[in-house]
């Protein structure tokens, strides 16, 4: 139940700070008549997203065991690669994911209503569909050996949390270092996505697509049942197997290892900078910041001004006018 409302937790936290820095560009520079537009967006993007996790749900009952196993296989992996470009894009353009949607913000006030609709609905919907495809494996994985609704409920929390620590942001009232709740949940989520890309392997194997079904790694299933209170929360956290196949473990550890290093290695994705992409920054951040110019001064500078580099969301309709967190030296 953990892994799954980490998953919630931070994809949920992920489109709720795209939301939160949307509605407050537009507050900070009194536009707040396109806040209807914007909330249209989003609102399309979560129904979308909510009709593709029950297509995947129910669409797929009505296949034979195999095509489920295949459907099921072959969408975690996708799933997997979904999730390990999106922790490693947001350690890589964090700084100026603020600086970014005000720029395209900006563009969108200038087209018009259309604009900003479509412009939230992208924002928000790119988060949506990766979160409901990797919940549904997820959730897959973790519901096919004990049947519990533990699981989906873990999730659900999980987004519920992201929806009031969004809105504690936004009214200024909670500050933490995004940086680093970022860094950890990022590499708790590459746990949890090779736990789900061993059992996609699983399923692909049942599916006969793969084989080696029979060989089994180890099976400690008499050390460790399925059904007991340890095993249980094994499988909740880390999709763990007691009697995982040859191939599965190869398959997890082949990704687990080098993808974690990666993530957490000190130098490159985000924290050293060469001279070159620091300009290219600064170009980026000054071209979204002109939309502000002429206001009080106040619009995003820089690199910080950043969502994920320790700053803290504070423009409220309490602050309007104020600085951001991260603009403060």
């Amino acid at each position: 139940m953990f892994g799954n409302y980490l998953i919630g937790l931070r994809e949920g936290l992920e489109a709720g700070l795209v939301v939160c820095i949307l509605v407050a560009y537009l507050v900070k520079t009194d536009r707040r008549d396109a806040l209807k537009p914007v909330w249209t967006g989003v609102g399309v993007a979560c129904a979308v997203s909510l009709a593709f996790g029950a297509a995947l749900e129910f669409g797929s009952q009505e296949l034979t065991f195999e095509a489920q196993e295949l459907l099921g296989g072959s969408l975690s992996i996708v799933a997997v690669g979904l999730v390990t470009w999106m922790v490693f894009w947001m350690r890589r353009t964090a700084r100026h994911l603020k600086a970014e949607l005000h720029g395209k913000l900006d563009a969108a006030l200038r087209m018009g209503t259309g604009a900003l609709v479509v412009t939230a609905f992208l924002a928000v919907g790119r988060e949506g569909l990766e979160t409901a495809l990797f919940v549904w494996a997820s959730v897959r994985a973790a519901t096919d050996a004990s049947g519990s609704s533990g699981p989906l409920t873990g999730v659900l929390l999980g987004i519920a949390s992201a929806a009031l620590l969004s809105w504690l942001f936004y009214r200024g009232a909670l500050r933490i270092n995004l940086s680093r709740f970022f860094t950890w949940t990022g590499g708790m989520l590459v746990v949890v996505a090779a736990g789900v890309l061993a059992y996609g392997v699983h399923d692909l194997q049942e599916a006969r697509f793969l084989g080696g079904l029979a060989d089994k790694a180890f099976d400690i299933s008499a050390t460790i049942p399925p059904d007991s209170w340890y095993g249980t929360l094994l499988k909740g956290v880390f999709n763990f197997q007691p009697n995982p196949t040859v191939l599965q473990v190869t398959v997890w550890a082949l990704y687990l290892v080098p993808v974690l290093a990666l993530f957490l290695a000190p130098v490159g994705f985000g924290r050293s900078v060469g001279v070159e992409e620091q300009k290219a920054q600064k170009a980026t951040d000054e071209q979204a910041g002109s939309g502000e110019a002429g206001s009080d001064g106040d619009g995003a500078r820089g690199g910080d001004g950043a969502v994920a580099d320790g700053e803290r969301l504070r423009d409220g309709p309490r602050r309007a006018g104020s600085r951001t967190g991260g603009d403060e030296e």
